[in-house]
């Protein structure tokens, strides 16, 4: 028992100190993804400002602050209190004799690291898109999803407003990903996760992006915008579920881009009754569904 408390502590101490350390700047800058999320919101937010796609829409926008505590919440904030349960569950996995070796399907080891950096994205987005789409697809996940989709107005901050089960969901899929590929994430991983932050934050801003041919492959804020619509084709439960890659949508066929005004309404049937609030949203979704 005592080896399971140790690992919950050390990891809950060892996340609350390095994020720390990441705003004093003393951890590598490659891996300082507390000052790399303000930079790339800055620079993101800042084309916002010089190349508005609604130019009628405020540099201010509605629940603008409310999405900026969302992305320093659930990036950090959330994490750090989550880190200690989930090393605890590897170290409990590696007591049954389930480590990542057990479930690996692809060895990276003998390719370039650039080519495993790409097949490693791409898994990932996978899963993520894959989420996605059971996120909007059972009633009892899109409850939870509810609260990214309660967006007014877009804009880059959007990216990361979303309910904290979303991290309960999303991160053991991602981490299954990762032991497919036999636990592998290289140090140069941080230029994945900081593309996915930058390509997240460009689908949700206020900007006309498409990517020209290259749309077919990546996901833009058009696209993404239309995902966002409160009303969709007939008989779909969602559409564009792409995180940073479209292909997915191309391929499974649930892409949908009708025009590209960016006049469309956002949020869902009902949102009107949604709560408004931090943690009314937060709390949203374990009782019983009024629509």
């Amino acid at each position: 028992m005592e080896k399971y408390i140790n690992a919950f502590v050390d990891a809950f101490l060892g996340s609350i100190d390095w994020t720390w350390k990441s705003i004093l700047f003393e951890v590598p800058w490659y891996t300082n993804y507390f000052w790399g999320l303000t930079v790339i919101s800055l620079v993101v937010w800042g084309l916002e400002i010089a190349f508005p796609w609604r130019k009628e829409q405020s540099i201010f926008r509605k629940d603008f602050w409310l999405d900026g505590f969302y992305m320093y919440f659930n990036f950090f904030l959330f994490a750090i209190a989550i880190s200690g349960f989930y090393n605890l569950l590897g170290v409990l996995f590696n007591d049954i004799g389930i480590s990542a070796k057990s479930l690996t399907i692809l060895d990276l080891s003998a390719i370039p690291m650039w080519a495993q950096l790409l097949i490693f994205f791409i898994i990932l987005d996978f899963v993520q898109w894959f989420t996605h789409v059971l996120l909007h697809k059972y009633k009892i996940l899109w409850n939870f999803h509810k609260v990214h989709h309660s967006v007014k107005e877009m804009g880059f901050a959007a990216h990361l407003r979303y309910h904290w089960m979303e991290n309960i969901l999303y991160k053991p899929l991602k981490t299954l990903g990762v032991m497919v590929l036999g636990g592998f994430e290289p140090e140069q991983a941080y230029i994945v996760h900081f593309v996915a932050i930058a390509i997240g934050h460009l689908n949700h801003a206020n900007l006309k992006i498409t990517w020209g041919p290259l749309k077919y492959i990546f996901n833009n804020p058009v696209m993404h915008l239309y995902h966002h619509a409160y009303v969709l084709p007939k008989g779909k439960y969602g559409v564009n579920f792409g995180i940073s890659l479209s292909l997915w949508d191309y391929i499974f066929k649930t892409n949908y881009i009708p025009e590209d005004s960016g006049t469309v309404e956002l949020g869902f049937p009902g949102d009107e009754k949604f709560p408004k609030d931090f943690l009314h949203q937060e709390i949203y979704g374990f009782g019983k569904s009024k629509d």
